[in-house]
């Protein structure tokens, strides 16, 4: 399973796919923990008493006659057989082997003997596995009148039954307790589980219970602390769609209150018209509503185009300023010679590039364009002008018209906003849409007046690309 399908799962599930296997884990190193726990606890108690059969043995070993003695405890090596539960085998020899009593063939000590210290290991005697005691010690009175010391090996080899019963019976008791704390770690982890996923529960509960028109902020009150931010995110995205659901009435108001005036003075100009029985006069409210309609279909034709800017899809692409600037401006060419202003273009060197929808931008600096013509006088002057930073880009758009009041310079751009100083109709939707293009181009509107003071500059800032390449 891909970890994309682990995480599609609940939040109970995979807490408990992950948690429990890695619970058993954790219980099978405890338990392999335990038998070696339980295996070096019986060898040190079984090593005692194998040391202790040695040491007994080796205070009845005795060489006053000139040879080696062992006068065997029998009583000792059965209560010894007895405590091992099985075979009891001895050895006692000098290290070179040329005296030896007992049990000549026991496996020899895997290492060289230090004297003074046994040494354990393990063995297999008779095809059966032993555990082997050894010990050395230097004899006190050579045999055979050697000039040479000698040293007496004493050793002493049992059979497993006793220590493997022992180990068993320790490591049974172990995976008894584990599995006892298995079901009750599991039944912990279960309800610890349940009982935290209960907020998101009451924050489900919650959201399905609320209105439709309920777009007030969740309460991230009682929600972990790892849940809120999510809670906070969607608070804010809450938060946008009310306002654009706000903004989206209110555009709807305003524009069936803009729209609503002239179709009622069309309806007036109309009824005018079909009452006048003087030809002129007919021409004359004809030509009046010919004005109207062209006024509402461009107004209807803003409208439009603010909602398409709002909603349309984005698909930036390389876009240099210079190049857009120069082919909008030729188009408005005509238009500047018939109000009988003068459009000027002055462009950055070497380009500036942005990243941008072409569409949208050729959309607001036309209608920075047909503001900036409609409003400057006959005889003045409207200049673009591109300019290239290494962050930024900008067009701007100046005349050397009324411009806007400095106290009103903060509401342009909002939606049927006007100045209180422009005498000409319109709309006020103008601005809006280039402010609404810039933004969604992660740019923005920037308003000021003219130069000296004069008329109005109208820019759109925008992030430029890293290098003025595309």
């Amino acid at each position: 399973m891909k970890l994309e399908s682990w995480h599609a799962l609940s939040l109970r599930r995979t807490l408990l796919l992950v948690l429990f296997p890695g619970l058993l884990v954790v219980v099978a190193a405890e338990l392999w923990l335990t038998w070696r726990t339980a295996v070096d606890a019986a060898n040190a108690a079984y090593d005692r008493s194998l040391l202790g059969a040695i040491k007994s043995m080796d205070a009845n070993v005795s060489t006053a006659s000139g040879g080696l003695g062992v006068e065997l405890p029998y009583r000792m090596l059965e209560f010894f057989e007895l405590t091992a539960s099985g075979s009891v085998y001895y050895r006692v020899a000098t290290e070179d082997g040329l005296v030896e009593i007992g049990n000549a063939d026991l496996p020899p000590p895997p290492r060289p003997l230090v004297t003074g210290q046994p040494q354990f290991s393990d063995a297999t005697y008779f095809d059966e596995p032993v555990r082997v005691g050894s010990y050395a010690r230097t004899l006190e009175r050579p045999l055979g009148g050697n000039p040479v010391p000698q040293r007496l090996v004493i050793q002493v080899a049992e059979t497993l039954q006793s220590r493997q019963a022992f180990t068993q019976a320790l490591v049974w008791q172990a995976i008894a307790r584990d599995l006892v704390l298995v079901v009750a770690a599991t039944g912990l982890l279960v309800l610890a589980v349940a009982w935290a996923l209960r907020p998101l529960a009451r924050l489900r509960s919650e959201v399905l219970a609320r209105r439709p028109q309920d777009q007030g902020p969740i309460s991230p009150q009682g929600i972990p602390a790892d849940v809120r931010p999510l809670v906070e995110a969607i608070n804010h995205h809450v938060e946008r769609n009310r306002l654009q659901t706000e903004a989206r009435r209110r555009f709807i108001d305003d524009a069936s209150h803009q729209l609503r005036t002239p179709l009622t003075t069309l309806a007036t100009q109309v009824g005018f018209a079909l009452r006048e029985t003087d030809a002129r006069e007919q021409h004359r409210a004809l030509v009046a509503i010919q004005s109207q309609l062209d006024e509402a279909v461009r107004q209807a034709n803003q409208m439009l185009a603010l909602a398409r800017t709002e909603t349309a899809e984005l698909a930036p692409e390389p876009v240099d300023l210079d190049a857009l600037a120069q082919a909008v401006t030729r188009q408005w060419w005509p238009e500047a010679r018939s109000a009988g202003v003068d459009l000027g273009l002055e462009s950055a060197a070497g380009g500036a590039w942005v990243l941008a929808q072409p569409a949208l931008l050729k959309e607001a600096l036309s209608n920075l364009l047909h503001n900036a013509i409609r409003y400057a006088a006959r005889g003045g002057h409207v200049t673009v002008k591109v300019e290239a930073g290494e962050t930024r880009a900008r067009i701007e758009v100046v005349d050397d018209g009324p411009g806007i009041p400095p106290d009103e310079l903060a509401r342009a751009g909002e939606r049927f906003f006007r100045g209180s100083n422009v005498q000409q109709s319109g709309t006020g939707l103008g601005l809006a849409i280039v402010k609404s293009i810039a933004e969604r181009l992660d740019g923005e509107l920037q308003l000021a007046a003219g130069p000296g003071g004069r008329g109005l500059s109208a820019a759109i800032d925008l992030p430029a690309l890293r290098t003025n390449t595309p």
